[in-house]
Order: C-alpha cells, then sequence, then structure tokens
C-alpha cells in the first residue's frame, strides 16, 4: 500500500529510524568518520559554528534531537526530489540514505532517477553503487546499501 502523498506530513519509519541509528552508533564525543567530516551523536556532521559547543561532548538526549533534525532535512530532501509514489518502506530507504551521503548526493544521483521512473527492481543494483569513500569500498557501507535495498523491496 502506497502512503498519501501529504507531503508535509510524511516521515520515516521506527523500522527505518532504527536502521540509521544501528550505522551512525552513538558517540558523544566530536571524532571524524570516512569521509573526512568532524561528527558528533548518530552522524551529525558538525558545522564550524557549532564546534565550540559540542566540543565538551553531547548526552544521549542531545544526539536524539540532532539525528530527529537531520533526519526531518532527509525526509525533506527526499519528498523534494523523488516524485514516484513511495511505500513506507521505499520512503524509509531512501531517508536514510540520503541522511548518510547528503541531499546533494541524492539529487546528482542516478538512483534518483531510478526511484522516479518507479524502476524497483533496478534499485538494489543503484543502492549498492553507494559503498565507496574516497574511492575505498567500505564494509560497514555495503552491510548498509543492502539493508537499505531491502528496506526499500520490502517495505
Amino acid at each position: 500500500m502506497y502512503a498519501q502523498s501529504l507531503n508535509c506530513m510524511r516521515s520515516i519509519t521506527e523500522q527505518g529510524l532504527q536502521l540509521i541509528k544501528q550505522f551512525e552508533k552513538f558517540v558523544s564525543s566530536i571524532y571524524v568518520c570516512p569521509a573526512g567530516y568532524p561528527t558528533i551523536g548518530y552522524g551529525h556532521v558538525v558545522s564550524k559554528h557549532e564546534r565550540d559547543k559540542f566540543q565538551g561532548g553531547i548526552d544521549h538526549t542531545t544526539a536524539v534531537e540532532l539525528l530527529k533534525k537531520d533526519v526531518k532535512a532527509a525526509e525533506q530532501a527526499v519528498l523534494a526530489l523523488i516524485h514516484a509514489p513511495l511505500t513506507d518502506g521505499q520512503f524509509a530507504a531512501l531517508t536514510s540514505f540520503t541522511y548518510n551521503v547528503g541531499s546533494g548526493a541524492l539529487q546528482r544521483s542516478v538512483l534518483r532517477q531510478v526511484a522516479n521512473r518507479s524502476d524497483h527492481d533496478s534499485m538494489p543494483h543503484e543502492f549498492a553503487k553507494w559503498v565507496y569513500v574516497h574511492g575505498k569500498k567500505l564494509r560497514g557501507l555495503v552491510i548498509r546499501r543492502a539493508m537499505e535495498a531491502a528496506l526499500y523491496a520490502n517495505g
């Protein structure tokens, strides 16, 4: 069943949110992610103006607040860039993907074009392309993309 296209009210499923949390993992202090960005919490990229604010670390409650804010931005990007009807699982998978790679990457991707054509059979192949950071294939991304593809296919 396809969810209604009331774009302003659509949000990620709990299963999709748990997928993000599983791969982002909670880290209370600023660290540099594999892509080279200062990060904290559940994969929140720390901007220059936030560095002083988070220098002493954050608690779990703050991490969840940042996660919700960042997920909301990923949801809005999916809603703006994907025009084909999506099931809740498809929306969650694309939101998790966008949370990880960013809205600009989604916008420029063949994955977006394939999703907008509702070419669901090609989506696992498109997810599987996004497993490299600086030319290096990362095992964690291989697993994450496989789980996103499964959520997309089954959700």
